[in-house]
């Protein structure tokens, strides 16, 4: 089934090793690397992806920004405003009838996500999920034939000349 997942941003740029390396040097790499590997995620899982990343302290940011980065939606929150407060609302604009996950390590926030109806997940299992997922997309297309799958090699001799046939009468 595909759900929303719903990421806190810098909470997973901070637990993930590679990530938390990475922004050593430069956050906003760290951000355009977290994005980038999202995107692959929702790719080949089907989820759909929403990361939210903290801009409270930025002095004059006034407006919400948003934008969409190989179909994952990403928003910077306005000064004085938290992450958490704009997932809060995001979970409780997102439609009732999906599965959303909240992607955080942060238990206040689990708790009251938990009481809109949605799921948490920590960063370190999100890790998890997406390295499943890489795996089983590095899987598929290792095949020796992609064409291993399709219908007309697993027929019959016979039954591949009888359909040869009609093909060439209907031609």
């Amino acid at each position: 089934m595909n759900e929303y997942i719903v990421v806190d941003g810098y909470n997973v740029v901070f637990a993930w090793p590679e990530l938390a390396k990475l922004k050593e040097e430069s956050l906003e790499h760290a951000r355009d690397r977290l994005v980038h590997i999202l995107a692959d995620y929702a790719g080949f899982s089907g989820d759909r992806v929403v990361v939210v990343f903290d801009a409270h302290r930025v002095k004059n940011n006034q407006a919400l920004r948003y934008e969409e980065i190989n179909g994952v939606q990403v928003f910077y929150t306005r000064e004085q405003e938290t992450a958490d407060s704009l997932i809060e609302r995001l979970v409780g604009d997102l439609p009732r009838d999906v599965h959303i996950r909240v992607v955080t390590s942060d238990w206040d926030e689990q708790r009251i996500i938990l009481g809109r109806g949605a799921y948490r997940m920590t960063p370190g299992e999100l890790r998890q999920r997406v390295l499943q997922v890489k795996k089983q997309s590095q899987e598929s297309f290792a095949r020796d034939n992609p064409t291993d799958g399709y219908l007309e090699n697993r027929l019959t001799a016979g039954t591949r000349r009888v359909l040869e046939q009609w093909r060439r009468k209907r031609g």
